[in-house]
C-alpha cells in the first residue's frame, strides 16, 4: 500500500501538496553547462502541455551519499516545470534520524512520498501499487537510484510502459559479483533508456567490465548545495584542543569501504615521526567503529583520536581540520570530499573511483594509492609541514566546488536529460516505447538501433576528458 499520511487523495491515492519555490532557486534553462554537456531546452512544458511528472525510486532514505543526491534532486526541481514524487520501497525506519529528517524535508518542499514498505526481496506483490501509480498518473519519467532499485525500476518501468526510465549508478563501492554485472547488463541496461554514472570511472567500468553499450551511459557529476558558513562555534574548544594543535579529520559513514584503519595507521606514523601532538577527528556513525577502536588501542594512540558520531554541524567540524582526509578503497563521487572542498580544506585522498574528477593532485590536495598507510602518512605530513601551500590548495578546492559541483547545475543536467530522452525518436509515446538492448557486442552497437541525435550528444559529452 502506498503510504501518504495526512493528505487528501489524488487519483492514485497520493497527496499533491502546494508546491513551494524550488530550494535551489534556479530555473533549469539558465543553469550553466557542465561536464555532461547537456543543454536544457527552453520549453518548460512536458507532454500535453503540463509539467513533467517524475517518480524517483529508492530503497530507503538515510545519510548515505546516494540518498542525499536523491533528496537534492527531488527537492531541487523547479515545481513549475517538474512534479516530483519519491517512492521508497523498503520498510520505513522511524528510528533513523536521517530518514526522518529527509522525509520531513521532502514534505516541506511539496514532494509527494509513496511508501511501499517492502520487507523482503521476494515480496513481488509489494510493487503493484507502484505499477498502478505509474499507469494512472501517466508518469513521464521513472528515475531509479542504486543497484537494487535500478533492477526493479527497469522491470516495473517496462511493465507500466513509462515513456522514460533512467537508472542512476552511484559508483562501484566494492567488487561486483558476476550476478550483479549480469543484471546490470541484461536487465538494467536493456530496460532503461539511459544509465547515469556519477563519475568517469563508473562510466568506464560499466562499459569495459559490464559490457554495456557506450551510448547507454552518460556521466553527470554529483552536486551539493552551498554549505552554510561555519556558525562560529568552536569544535576545537569543544574537544579541548588549542588553535595550534594540528588536526586531521574525516567525515562520513564508518563502513568497511572507507578503509579508516588505513587512515588511523597513517596518523600513527605521522605522530611517531614528526607531529607528536597530532589529533585525528572522525565524524560519522557506522558499524566499523568497534573494530576501529580496537585498532587504535593496538597502536597506542587512543589519546590522539576523537570519534564525534553523527553531527549536524558539519561545516563547523570541517573548519576545525588542518587537513581533510579520505582513505576509501572504493568511491563513486564522494559528497564528503565536496564538503571538504566547500570548507576550503586541503585534502589528502586515495585516488579511487570519481575522486580524481574532484581533486587534481598538487592543485587541490594530494592523491595517493589506496591501501597504503605510508603514502597517506607522507602526504598528510607534507601538508602539515607547509601551511601556506596547504591553504592555497584549500582555496582552489573551494573555488572549484563552487564553479563545477553545485546542486543547481546537477539538477539542470538531469532535467535536460529527461527532456532529451522524451524528445528522442526512440521514445514513441506512452504505451509505445521501444528501447535498444543496451548490450555491447565486440565493441559495436547492436544492429537495428539507430543512434539518435540526443544519444550522439550524450556519447560526445560523456567522452570529454
Amino acid at each position: 500500500m502506498l503510504d501518504t499520511p495526512d493528505a487528501p487523495e489524488s487519483p492514485s491515492g497520493l497527496d499533491t501538496p502546494d508546491a513551494p519555490e524550488s530550494p535551489s532557486g534556479l530555473d533549469a534553462p539558465d543553469a550553466p553547462e557542465g561536464p555532461s554537456g547537456l543543454d536544457t531546452p527552453d520549453a518548460p512544458e512536458g507532454p500535453r502541455g503540463r509539467r513533467l511528472r517524475v517518480v524517483t525510486l529508492v530503497d530507503s532514505l538515510g545519510s548515505g551519499g546516494a540518498e542525499r543526491i536523491v533528496l537534492e534532486l527531488a527537492t531541487g526541481f523547479d515545481p513549475a516545470r517538474v512534479e516530483s514524487i519519491v517512492c521508497i520501497s523498503r520498510e520505513y525506519d522511524e528510528v533513523d534520524a536521517a530518514w526522518v529528517q529527509a522525509e520531513t524535508r521532502l514534505r516541506e518542499s511539496g514532494v509527494r512520498i509513496a511508501q511501499l514498505r517492502r520487507r523482503s526481496r521476494v515480496a513481488l506483490w509489494a510493487w503493484r501499487p507502484l505499477v498502478s501509480l505509474l499507469r494512472t498518473e501517466q508518469v513521464d519519467v521513472l528515475h531509479a537510484h542504486m543497484f537494487g532499485s535500478n533492477v526493479w525500476g527497469a522491470l516495473v518501468g517496462s511493465l507500466a510502459r513509462v515513456p522514460v526510465v533512467v537508472a542512476h549508478d552511484h559508483g562501484w563501492v566494492g567488487p561486483r559479483s558476476t550476478a550483479q554485472m549480469f543484471l546490470d547488463r541484461e536487465v538494467v541496461a536493456r530496460g532503461s533508456d539511459t544509465i547515469v554514472a556519477v563519475s568517469r570511472h563508473t562510466r568506464e567500468q560499466l562499459i569495459e567490465r559490464e559490457r554495456i553499450a557506450p551510448e547507454k551511459v552518460v556521466f553527470i557529476p554529483n552536486g551539493i548545495p552551498q554549505s552554510p558558513p561555519p556558525s562560529g562555534a568552536s569544535v576545537r574548544g569543544e574537544l579541548g584542543l588549542g588553535e595550534a594543535t594540528p588536526v586531521v579529520g574525516t567525515v562520513g559513514l564508518l563502513r568497511a569501504q572507507k578503509a579508516l584503519h588505513v587512515l588511523i595507521e597513517a596518523v600513527a606514523m605521522v605522530i611517531a615521526r614528526e607531529f607528536p601532538d597530532l589529533i585525528l577527528v572522525i565524524a560519522g556513525p557506522g558499524p566499523e567503529r568497534p573494530r576501529l577502536e580496537r585498532r587504535i588501542a593496538e597502536l597506542g594512540i587512543a589519546d590522539h583520536v576523537r570519534f564525534l558520531g553523527l553531527r549536524t554541524d558539519v561545516p563547523d567540524v570541517i573548519a576545525a581540520f588542518n587537513v581533510a582526509a579520505s582513505s576509501s578503497d572504493f568511491e563513486g563521487s564522494p559528497l564528503a570530499i565536496m564538503e571538504f572542498m566547500a570548507g576550503g580544506r586541503p585534502i589528502v585522498a586515495t585516488s579511487v573511483g570519481g575522486v580524481p574528477d574532484l581533486i587534481e593532485d598538487g592543485v587541490h590536495g594530494r592523491l595517493v594509492p589506496p591501501g597504503s598507510p605510508e603514502a597517506l602518512a607522507q602526504a598528510i605530513a607534507e601538508l602539515l609541514r607547509d601551511p601556506a601551500r596547504a591553504a592555497q590548495m584549500g582555496q582552489r578546492a573551494r573555488e572549484r566546488r563552487e564553479s563545477e559541483f553545485g546542486v543547481g547545475a546537477m539538477v539542470a543536467r538531469i532535467e535536460a536529460l529527461y527532456r532529451q530522452l522524451l524528445a528522442s525518436p526512440a521514445t514513441t509515446g506512452r504505451g509505445g516505447r521501444r528501447r535498444g538492448r543496451g548490450r555491447r557486442r565486440g565493441g559495436e552497437r547492436r544492429r537495428g538501433r539507430p543512434q539518435t541525435e540526443p544519444t550522439r550528444a550524450r556519447d560526445e559529452a560523456s567522452a570529454q576528458p
